[in-house]
């Protein structure tokens, strides 16, 4: 399977680990993350790798003071959550006059992962996030949206290739990285509530009717939308309130954050399964909405969606300092203006809205609104300050 080389990630990388001891690369399982990691060691001759999936690397870190205390230049260690321990050592490592050595953290992310690195490695980590492959990196954009992001599923040979390596993918995703976690959990249970999910795709996270579903409580259910959310396999769009009469609606909108995956889980293996699907605008909105936040480097603090019950809504608001873009995705070759657009351009004083299309025609809707296709986000969106 060929490589494909991730510029902006390398460059972003090579930054971080200018400016801090300690990198933390996160992101879900098979997204690329070690992939990306040989690519930089590649262009460095003071590379130490240790892979801790590997019994005979992870025997040499038994006594781990002893194995890197020596190390100079770049240290990557890959799946770091399988030996937690280290993470009190990096601290005192990081903390050497002159760092003689800087280290590059592998995980698949995970609450504990985060909490561990956040709270031992304080000051002295800097993160960065990776997901599948995105519109800057790829040039099929159709093939993108139907596959999915994950390397393996994008490169397969064929559709039926790809359509059978997702279906692995979810299935050990679910025996080994939320058994990981939970502990106890049983995956038959988080297959249901992922699949569920998938059909509730692109809608406002409703506990109460997860929680009739599988008959247990809404904060139960809650806690398992968390828990995917932090593997980084749902994305979770937060609500965004303006002080208006009208009343606004609060929850979440849940999407899976790999359209490659959604579709696995509809159980859709081909082009033509995925069209003729209910859920084939919402995948669609997914899949661009994923895009727009990749492309502008927007992070999830700076992202909402917004509505209110009488129906004025906005796909995607993205907020940065003063400015505020927003975004309304239509699978459609030609959007129109709709009484939905004006308002929520005009109640969330956007500097602009970019109704974001299936077409191949840029035109202006209004004075500030306009129609861009899809295959022109990655030259017109600006990644943001």
């Amino acid at each position: 399977m060929m490589d494909i080389v991730r510029a902006e990630s390398l460059s972003q990388l090579r930054l971080l680990l200018a400016e801090f001891p300690v990198v933390t690369l996160l992101g879900a399982r098979q997204v690329g993350k070690t992939t990306l990691a040989r690519q930089l060691a590649a262009e460095r001759s003071d590379t130490t790798w240790f892979d801790l999936e590997d019994p005979a690397t992870a025997a040499l870190l038994d006594e781990p003071g002893l194995a890197l205390r020596p190390l100079k230049g770049l240290v990557v260690l890959d799946e770091i959550q399988r030996v937690p321990e280290i993470f009190p050592l990096l601290r005192v490592l990081a903390d050497r006059p002159g760092t003689p050595a800087r280290f590059l953290v592998l995980g698949s992310a995970s609450p504990e992962l985060l909490r561990q690195t956040s709270e031992t490695l304080a000051g002295r980590v800097a993160f960065h996030h990776l997901d599948g492959f995105d519109i800057t990196e790829v040039d099929d954009l159709d093939r993108l949206w139907l596959r999915g992001g994950l390397p393996r599923s994008y490169l397969a040979t064929s559709e039926p290739a790809s359509a059978r390596w997702r279906q692995s993918f979810v299935e050990t995703f679910l025996s080994r990285d939320v058994a990981d976690v939970t502990g106890s959990m049983a995956p038959t249970t988080m297959r249901r509530f992922w699949t569920m999910l998938a059909h509730w795709h692109g809608q406002t996270w409703n506990g109460a009717e997860f929680g009739r579903a599988f008959g247990v409580s809404h904060t139960t259910v809650r806690r398992h939308l968390d828990l995917l959310t932090s593997l980084f396999v749902v994305r979770q769009l937060q609500p965004w309130f303006e002080n208006i009469t009208k009343r606004q609606v609060r929850a979440p909108k849940v999407y899976v954050a790999d359209t490659g995956i959604l579709h696995a889980l509809l159980g859709l293996k081909s082009r033509d399964d995925v069209l003729s699907h209910p859920k084939v605008g919402a995948s669609w909105e997914g899949f661009a909405i994923a895009q727009i936040i990749t492309r502008l480097a927007a992070r999830s603090e700076q992202c909402f969606h917004w509505s209110t019950h009488s129906g004025a809504e906005l796909d995607l608001l993205v907020i940065s300092g003063t400015k505020r873009h927003g975004f309304e995705i239509k699978r459609t070759e030609a959007p129109r203006l709709t009484r939905s657009m004006r308002s929520s351009f005009d109640t969330l004083h956007l500097d602009h809205l970019d109704v974001i299309h299936a077409g191949t025609r840029r035109y202006a809707l209004a004075s500030g609104i306009r129609a861009l296709p899809a295959a022109e986000m990655e030259q017109e969106l600006v990644p943001l300050a």
